[in-house]
């Protein structure tokens, strides 16, 4: 039998060396992170709280179905957040596809190399970019470029040149690429860090019984990992509805009193031919025939006017300009997207820029009103990404 030295016996009940110092940390981090949290969230109740003591008064359903005004009791944002809207999509068609396939090849299918390096560190960079940058960008790019068909081949058709200008320049189009491109890298981390998280098992069960890469990733890797994907789109979505400087520097209007997508009985303009910049056309002396679809007005280069009827066949000088009333017909067929990319735009950040940059009090309050309402919407989209992922989430079985 070996011999037991009770001496060095210690006693389990006793407390460890330093058990009170951990306990003091563990505490003293509670207690900041309780004051972190009641900072964040005092600082949006406050928030919320100024804006709707400023202009919860003005949220009325004229208020969304009115045009900007120079008169702030008839001012509303109708144009704004139908163009917030249009945007949106159009930044949302382009940027999710391409961030969730870019970020499923590097982490998937990219090799381990300086190449693939060097695109991660790009990546990673872009995300920290000022979001001005993006709008110098382009301007350079879509808006000086695209947007004039002269900088196109000449052996391209001009009827090519001039379509594809027309969806450039100062355009919802132009505008959902310059968003796409700022909420990419956030799309693409967010779909990695998503994929990176699936346990090897999953993919080496998959490839054990004959899976293909592809249906690997098809079947097992995205499925898992779509609800991390869905909060990083919707996460940058919320970035992209708030974005106010980009959208400056490519053309956003500030006050627009009409629609990208046309209503009957809206006023109808076409112009006829290629325009400068300054509105006279390029080729004064070119004509062009002209089908008339509606009754209506032609303005004539020297201003002068002429009114014509449907079905009526013109030839007509550039710059020209023909006047009507809307129709179911044009109605529908504005929901093209070839029509409405290709349109002008405001959007809810830019209006309220141009309403708190004028002097009067009323127009402060209408810009709390269109703030209340912006960030109704972002809280929205957050919410929905937290429901999505819990749902996503639950419905997943390891």
């Amino acid at each position: 039998m070996t011999a037991v030295d009770t001496s060095r016996v210690s006693d389990i009940t006793a407390h460890p060396p330093g058990l009170a110092t951990r306990r003091f940390k563990d505490n003293f981090f509670i207690v900041w992170g309780i004051l972190a949290t009641i900072i964040g969230l005092g600082t949006l109740v406050a928030l919320v709280g100024e804006l709707v003591n400023d202009g919860g008064h003005r949220l009325t359903a004229a208020f969304f179905t009115s045009f900007p005004s120079s008169n702030p009791a008839e001012a509303g944002i109708l144009s704004a957040w139908v163009g917030s809207i249009l945007v949106i999509v159009a930044t949302a068609l382009f940027a999710i596809p391409i961030g969730m396939l870019a970020g499923v090849y590097l982490e998937e299918y990219a090799p381990k190399n300086p190449v693939t390096s060097a695109i991660e560190i790009a990546v990673n960079n872009l995300a920290g970019v000022p979001s001005i940058l993006f709008g110098l960008m382009a301007v350079g790019i879509f808006v000086q470029f695209l947007g004039n068909p002269a900088r196109y081949f000449g052996f391209l058709p001009e009827s090519f040149r001039n379509s594809a200008a027309d969806l450039f320049g100062q355009s919802i189009l132009t505008a959902g690429i310059t968003l796409g491109l700022l909420i990419l890298p956030v799309i693409i981390v967010a779909t990695r860090e998503a994929v990176r998280g699936v346990p090897q098992e999953m993919r080496q069960g998959a490839l054990a019984v004959g899976a293909t890469k592809w249906q690997t990733t098809r079947h097992h890797v995205l499925p898992y990992a779509l609800p991390g994907v869905v909060t990083g789109v919707i996460i940058g979505i919320s970035r992209a509805l708030g974005e106010t400087a980009p959208l400056i520097m490519i053309g956003g209007l500030t006050f627009v009193a009409f629609l990208p997508i046309t209503t009957p009985g809206d006023a109808k303009f076409e112009t006829i031919g290629v325009l400068d910049q300054y509105g006279a056309a390029v080729d004064p002396s070119a004509t062009e025939t002209v089908h008339i679809a509606h009754d209506g007005v032609v303005v004539m280069p020297d201003f002068t006017e002429r009114a014509v009827e449907a079905g009526q066949v013109l030839e007509l000088p550039h710059g020209s300009t023909v006047q009507s009333v809307a129709g179911w017909g044009d109605a529908i067929a504005s929901w093209s997207p070839t029509h409405w990319l290709g349109a002008d735009f405001t959007v809810m950040p830019i209006q309220m820029f141009n309403w708190t940059s004028r002097p009067q009090a009323e127009f402060l309050e209408i810009a709390a009103a269109a703030g209340l309402v912006l960030l109704a919407i972002t809280l929205l989209l957050n919410g929905t990404a937290i429901l999505l992922r819990y749902r996503l989430r639950k419905s997943i079985k390891w």
